[in-house]
Order: C-alpha cells, then sequence, then structure tokens
C-alpha cells in the first residue's frame, strides 16, 4: 500500500473523532465517507481511507458496513490543499476535468 502524505491528517482526524468536539460532530453529520487517496494520478495505487461519522471513526481501507454514503476521489497533494483550506475543492475539480479533457481530446 502506498505511502500517502495526507495518512497523518488522517490519523488526526482519527483522534479528534475521540474528543468531545468529535462526538458532537459524528452526532450531527451521521454519515460514511470513502475517500480514495492517489499518491500522483487518479485510479492509480490509491489508497482507501472511511471516515464513518455514525461510529466516529477512521478506517484505512474498505468499508465493511454496506456501501459508503459518499465516495470522493482525490489526488495526495489535493486532499491536502483541501482539508488545510489552501485549495477551494471547486478548483481541484475543475483541474481534474481539464486534465481529463485534454487526455480524450
Amino acid at each position: 500500500m502506498a505511502e500517502l502524505k495526507s495518512d497523518n491528517l488522517l490519523e488526526m482526524m482519527k483522534f479528534h473523532l475521540t474528543t468531545d468536539a468529535g462526538k458532537k460532530l459524528t452526532k450531527k453529520i451521521g454519515l460514511v465517507y470513502q475517500l480514495n487517496i492517489a499518491p500522483k494520478k487518479l485510479g492509480v495505487d490509491e489508497v482507501t481511507y472511511i471516515i464513518d461519522l455514525k461510529k466516529g471513526d477512521v478506517i484505512k481501507g474498505e468499508y465493511e458496513g454496506g456501501k459508503p454514503d459518499v465516495i470522493f476521489s482525490f489526488k495526495d497533494d489535493d486532499f491536502l490543499e483541501i482539508a488545510t483550506g489552501k485549495m477551494n475543492p471547486q478548483v481541484a475539480f475543475m483541474r481534474e476535468l481539464e486534465f481529463s479533457s485534454e487526455i480524450h481530446s
């Protein structure tokens, strides 16, 4: 499994969900998110994380409780920039669309 720059951030998120603030967030949201994070290129060597805001946990690997409510795919650098507020998620999405349309042209 590939090492990601995002691994540490997701471990911090796992810890945060054990705090009172994290428990409030879990209770408020109640959804399961799947993050597919690729080291360089979407679809290649992706690492899957489950952010379970029903149980308040972050798991590296596939979700075993059925289907997640939401699935996102990110490049590692983009996920870090979005998670730390350095990039707007719409910008990352549009960059990927532009790249994808260049490949298919």
